[in-house]
């Protein structure tokens, strides 16, 4: 008989730790814990203190010796390199062993940090993996990250060693990847001492001598590794993510809470058995990637796609109907933004006609908040169920979800339903007091935070507790705003700092109003997310001019949004930009961000009591208003 939602979130209400222990069971240990939680260092918290485990272990040998070593474990389908390769259990064992003899060979041990900066190739799986049989830590970098971003992370990191392929491939062009690689390095204090190049015919690298080193010769020398027990409570990996002073923070996940959470994520939040194709459609760049291409899937004995590739464009909107039907996904995990593209270029669907998708089960959305006109025209178009769920890079896996697993609930177009067993999720006031139902608030979770998310910032356990933990004692604070409706689900509004959401993706306007503002012709700056249909945000600079300044409006825009993307890279969409007279300020000279994004949004907004000149504001509203903003309702964007 399923178990109902109310049911399970009671079970762990009653008795949190019994919870966590009886998840727990499913994963292969080489020394069970002493303790379920470590609490005696609050709020600093440990989950199955005592413990000793392997995760690469866990992803492949168990499956490998408990009869799956035929299954599919990946497969790699990539439409713009024409390639489909699949990986049996078996065979991406053998492939994992042989390269974590390679880091062997050049000195990794455990506790060591690896960055891995590679585009969307079975090579990125096969080294996270290998790091973390091990014991390494691995901290993978998207792939053609600006030098200067790469840089922050290898000084931060301290990598005895790099990963990289020669390039990435995009729709239309080639990014060769060494040379942001060579300068990066040159830009960091740290210099690793080998540096592993995955060369690819499409551009290859040239290889410095001495440091750099072949990766198909390493592995024609390379003998396998065994797996590395480590402690439950040791790092697996460190994934950056952008911070408000647009500082990266090491996001810490370590390897036993991690395990439990992600292996019982597979069966009651996605609904997915060993066996099952499931398809997560990200970037192993990204917390996504980490958790649901790589780790979840493998830990569950299911088949993982890695797919490089784009929803449109590869070669064109039926590109995810292929990869379903062709390699019978059961469930497809990815951002809204993918289906804003799909339904732009192709709203009538059309190019799903060819394909069988009669296997597929449902969609999972997240990254952003999905609006109920894109969840609507997925559900009619699929005819599956579509779940807008809710999470963090910090947080590892979902908050909040629609429970596949068990009884699904009814489904609420804008909302991400309820919170997963293990939060104890809760709306505060401006009081610090719990909200009324439908009134918005900042939204905060009860410590202790479950296993898998993350227990402390790499090497910054101070900026942890400030950047989490001090606005709400005793909380964990999600910097999101929303509310919960009278049937207790969870509805994500906004922001409450400076990070937008750029296609699912995080980025900090203060990292980009620090490259604007070092512009010789910029005197101040702001940029704020606006709405966009298709990206659901897209940062929007406004530039006042340093007095004197003559030159072409035009032409000082055209190298503000160059240098964005040197400085930060192409994904930050940085791509509209306007002079303005003055920034609207409070009297002690804060800049009214969330008012200017108000009105570049259409939304109705208070003057704010504390503002130093009323009057400027509708000169920015007539400045967004040249730009086109506000959008009108259904407006292409």
């Amino acid at each position: 008989m399923t178990q109902t939602y109310q049911a399970v979130y009671k079970q762990w209400q009653n008795d949190p730790q019994g919870f966590w222990a009886e998840a727990a069971e499913e994963i292969a240990w080489y020394k069970k814990w002493d303790l379920v939680l470590d609490e005696s260092d609050a709020p600093i918290y440990r989950w199955f203190r005592g413990a000793e485990v392997n995760s690469c272990y866990n992803a492949l040998d168990r499956h490998v010796e408990n009869g799956r070593s035929t299954q599919l474990a990946l497969i790699y389908d990539s439409p713009v390199t024409n390639t489909v390769q699949k990986f049996t259990y078996a065979a991406l064992l053998d492939q994992v062993a042989c390269f974590a003899g390679v880091l062997q060979q050049h000195s990794v041990q455990k506790g060591d940090r690896v960055v891995i900066y590679m585009p969307m190739v079975p090579e990125a799986v096969i080294a996270m993996l290998a790091c973390a049989r091990l014991g390494a830590i691995h901290s993978v970098v998207f792939g053609g990250f600006a030098a200067k971003e790469l840089a922050t992370r290898i000084d931060d990191a301290r990598p005895k060693l790099i990963i990289a392929a020669s390039c990435g491939i995009e729709v239309t062009r080639v990014i060769a990847y060494k040379p942001l690689l060579d300068e990066a390095i040159n830009l960091s204090t740290h210099k690793p001492q080998t540096c592993i190049i995955l060369q690819r015919p499409q551009a290859e690298a040239k290889l410095v001598a001495g440091r750099d080193v072949d990766w198909s010769a390493a592995m024609q020398q390379a003998k396998p590794a065994a797996c590395v027990p480590v402690a439950a409570t040791d790092p697996l990996y460190i994934l950056y993510t952008s911070g408000t002073t647009g500082m990266p923070k090491g996001v810490v996940r370590d390897n036993g809470g991690h395990l439990v959470a992600l292996k019982w994520s597979m069966k009651y939040i996605y609904g997915v058995d060993p066996g099952d194709v499931f398809w997560a459609a990200s970037d192993v760049g990204w917390v996504v990637g980490h958790s649901y291409i790589v780790y979840a899937p493998l830990f569950h004995g299911c088949t993982t796609i890695l797919y490089e590739g784009k929803p449109v464009g590869t070669p064109d909107p039926g590109a995810f109907w292929r990869v379903i039907a062709e390699h019978d996904v059961n469930v497809l995990f990815t951002a809204p933004t993918a289906f804003r593209a799909i339904k732009r270029d192709d709203p009538n669907a059309t190019y799903l006609e060819p394909y069988d998708l009669s296997h597929f089960r449902t969609l999972f959305l997240a990254g952003e908040r999905c609006d109920p006109a894109t969840l609507h025209w997925a559900e009619e178009k699929l005819g599956v169920p579509v779940i807008d769920h809710w999470w963090q890079t910090e947080t590892g896996w979902p908050i909040c979800a629609n429970l596949m697993g068990l009884e699904p609930l009814p489904i609420k177009p804008g909302s991400a339903t309820v919170p997963v067993p293990g939060y104890d999720v809760r709306i505060l006031d401006i009081y610090e007091e719990e909200a009324e139902p439908g009134q918005i608030g900042s939204i905060v979770i009860k410590l202790p935070l479950p296993p898998g998310c993350l227990p402390t910032l790499w090497h910054n356990e101070e900026g942890y507790k400030q950047t989490y933990l001090s606005n709400f004692p005793g909380y964990y604070s999600t910097a999101d705003a929303g509310f919960k409706d009278e049937d207790g689900y969870l509805w994500i509004m906004s922001r409450t700092d400076d990070i937008i959401n750029v296609a699912g993706h995080r980025l900090s306007t203060g990292a980009m109003e620090e490259v604007l503002a070092a512009h010789p012709d910029v005197a101040e700056c702001a940029v704020i997310g606006v709405a966009d249909e298709l990206k659901g945000e897209i940062p929007l600079g406004t530039i006042v001019l340093k007095a004197g300044v003559e030159r072409p409006h035009n032409e000082i825009i055209t190298e503000l949004i160059q240098m964005v993307r040197e400085k930060i890279g192409p994904v930050a969409s940085f791509k509209i930009a306007t002079v303005v007279e003055r920034l609207p300020k409070t009297r002690s000279g804060k800049v009214l961000r969330g008012t200017m994004k108000k009105i570049a949004d259409g939304e109705q907004y208070r003057i704010p009591a504390t503002i130093d000149n009323p009057a400027i504001l509708e000169e920015i509203a007539a400045d967004l208003a040249e730009l086109g903003y506000p959008h009108k309702q259904g407006e292409e964007i």
